[in-house]
């Protein structure tokens, strides 16, 4: 057998009892690296802190692996300008905390015969969210159902890393807001 030191170091090819001998007197464990190699190729090292490097590791991994959420938002052709705001926000929110979104227009009846009317506002939507999002699967009717998948950027904030001043930019909307409404009357 090859025998592979604790360092690395190749101590040349051994016999089976001799190697175990070198093993025990080092106190570590003598370990079959490469069975299908000529001659075979065994290892000295601490095993069992070797299982436990490698399942440190695998945790590390799983710590760092991104779920990714598939999320679903359904319109109709006919949506009023309100509604259509509403579940643009509900799909920014869906952006920002990092789901994709798949955004479903349902046709009835003979609206089917104007898929331009759910594609016009797929479009839209993609963009007044181009900031947040990006589209990666373009408009496309399915049967009686038009589907767009979007999915966020990089660069969009998740709701842990948001900056503290978006509060002052809702209040400043709500002033605009209410100015505009007086000069209306």
């Amino acid at each position: 057998m090859r025998l592979i030191s604790e360092t690395g170091e190749q101590l040349g090819i051994k016999h089976i009892r001799e190697a175990q001998e070198i093993a025990e007197k080092k106190d570590l464990d003598l370990v079959e690296v490469a069975p299908d190699a000529d001659p075979p190729v065994v290892r000295i090292m601490d095993y069992g802190k070797h299982k436990y490097q490698k399942e440190q590791a695998r945790k590390a991994a799983r710590k760092k692996q991104v779920n990714v959420n598939v999320r679903e938002i359904k319109l109709r052709p006919k949506i009023g300008d309100h509604d259509f705001n509403t579940k643009r926000g509900h799909v920014e929110r869906f952006l920002r905390h990092g789901d994709k979104v798949k955004v479903t227009i349902m046709f009835r009846g003979r609206e089917v015969q104007h898929p331009e009317l759910g594609e016009k506002l797929l479009v839209r939507l993609a963009d007044d969210l181009s900031e947040l999002g990006r589209v990666e699967s373009q408009p496309n009717l399915d049967g009686r159902n038009m589907v767009m998948t979007m999915g966020p950027l990089k660069t969009a904030q998740k709701p842990e890393e948001k900056a503290g001043g978006e509060e002052e930019e809702v209040q400043v909307g709500r002033r605009e807001r209410r100015s505009e409404r007086a000069a209306r009357r």
